[in-house]
């Protein structure tokens, strides 16, 4: 192989089917579910060594700088970050990302790669990925095929063509892309013998998909290409023009071309995956014990069968007595319970909190962001940052900032000038100021930031000078 394959990490999803797990403000692939890792880690270390360029991640503003803090904890460094002003789907956002990349190599191999799925042989995904680029390389829109394990409604399917094997250990001819089915014709397609789960995972060339949103989709590339052109840059960020942005269609890669092309190719994949796209996704990844249940460690099943009990806090214990097919999901603000069968309806209830102003819907009672703008109102919050972590934060144009150090060391760079602050010292940013907080040290950043409307220059406060 004589080129690197460039990830690309779609990290924009609000994952509300895992609410309350899983909100708008801090969605699934940020949150570390079981072990260490959250899924982004899991994804970002999934793609990287010999055969991978550094990834390219596209995400909202809100998660910036979670992306970058969360990849630095295991070690990633991205060669870029896109930024979406808005979400429009996976059509826009991988087509963004192919033409970020075309801009330095027009045939760049890409790996287009959901960052909240779980593959656990990390080997096995290497070598189906090595395995399927000669057929990427010669021009195919290559997509990855899982191997069913049960008649699944919550996914959409992939038709082999008649001289294909499910079960190849090479590409395969691929005959059209179907829809989530119902259970009905999903029991027959299993039957078949001649479909697989479409899993959202790409290999093409820049060059390729591009030819085929101009073949299939050009409502979808005068827009991105437009965005990507006037974008802005500012160190690894790239952020996409809002005007020409705001002018793409919501649609995703699958509606856009996917449907419409004939170059298509599948990498049949049965290693083990999921895209833990419900609770009951997330009950079959967990490894039910011989009564079908899983509970997390501060949950406890009498009497269960079949069952999800997860409690998230050590301040929850969770008890279920008598439960048959239940999802019962706690936190310190919300609690959910499900007929399993029900959980793709998770998604309704968001809605129906968020039609009644409930804040559970879409926000934790920890703000998980490093840092949130808002530029007209007055707020105060608490802001825990990570050793090494640097933010260039934007200009603050109708609203001053205090920062007040709680613990740690934070270097604040205004301007021309640097402020390095310790705990119970101060920095004051006048409205309008740009400037940049790094923690140089190795103990977590915590401080206090107050944000007022006031007028004003740069003032730093120490502790001696203060008024308490």
């Amino acid at each position: 192989m004589n080129r690197n394959i460039h990830p690309i990490l779609l990290c924009g999803g609000a994952g509300t089917r895992l609410w309350p797990l899983s909100r708008r403000d801090y969605p699934k692939q940020f949150v570390r579910r079981t072990g260490a890792e959250s899924l982004l880690q899991g994804a970002a270390r999934r793609v990287s060594g010999p055969l991978f360029a550094p990834p390219i991640v596209v995400t909202g503003h809100d998660f910036r700088f979670l992306v970058i803090e969360q990849l630095a904890g295991v070690g990633v460094q991205p060669q870029r970050v896109l930024i979406e002003p808005e979400a429009r789907n996976t059509a826009p956002a991988i087509l963004a990302a192919a033409f970020a990349l075309s801009q330095s190599d027009p045939d760049a191999l890409m790996l287009v790669a959901p960052s909240d799925h779980v593959i656990p042989d990390t080997e096995a995904f290497r070598d189906a990925v090595a395995k399927a680029v000669p057929r990427a390389l010669a021009g195919d829109l290559v997509t990855f095929g899982i191997t069913p394990t049960r008649a699944e409604t919550g996914y959409g399917y992939l038709q082999l063509a008649p001289d294909a094997e499910p079960r190849a250990d090479a590409p395969q001819n691929l005959l059209r892309f179907v829809e989530k089915p119902d259970a009905t014709r999903a029991a027959q397609m299993i039957a078949s013998g001649d479909f697989l789960w479409n899993a959202g995972i790409f290999l093409f060339t820049a060059r390729m998909l591009i030819a085929a949103f101009c073949a299939h989709g050009p409502a979808v590339l005068i827009p991105v290409e437009a965005a990507v052109r006037a974008a802005c840059c500012d160190l690894i960020f790239m952020r996409l023009d809002p005007v020409a942005w705001a002018t793409a269609p919501d649609i995703s890669v699958d509606y856009a071309i996917m449907e419409k092309a004939s170059n298509l190719a599948v990498m049949p994949f049965s290693a083990g995956w999921s895209d833990l796209g419900d609770w009951d996704a997330v009950w079959q990844e967990s490894g039910p014990d011989a009564r079908g249940n899983v509970a997390s460690p501060h949950s406890t099943a009498i009497a269960c069968a079949d069952t999800l009990l997860y409690s998230t806090s050590a301040g929850v214990e969770l008890v279920g007595i008598g439960l048959q097919d239940i999802i019962a999901v706690a936190t310190p603000d919300a609690v959910l319970v499900a007929h399993r069968s029900q959980t793709q309806r998770v998604k309704e209830a968001v809605a129906a909190l968020q039609h009644k102003g409930a804040v559970q819907a879409t926000q934790f009672r920890t703000a998980h962001r490093p840092w949130d703008e808002n530029p007209h109102g007055l707020w105060a919050k608490r802001i825990e940052v990570a050793p090494g972590t640097t933010f260039n934060l934007q200009p603050q144009h109708h609203a001053a900032t205090h920062w007040i150090i709680l613990s740690g060391v934070a270097q604040m760079t205004h301007r021309d000038q640097v402020h390095l602050l310790c705990k119970n010292e101060s920095l004051y940013v006048a409205a309008g100021g740009l400037h940049r907080l790094d923690n140089p040290g190795n103990v977590p950043l915590i401080l206090l930031a107050v944000q007022t409307e006031a007028e004003g220059g740069v003032t730093t406060n120490h502790p001696q000078s203060a008024v308490g």
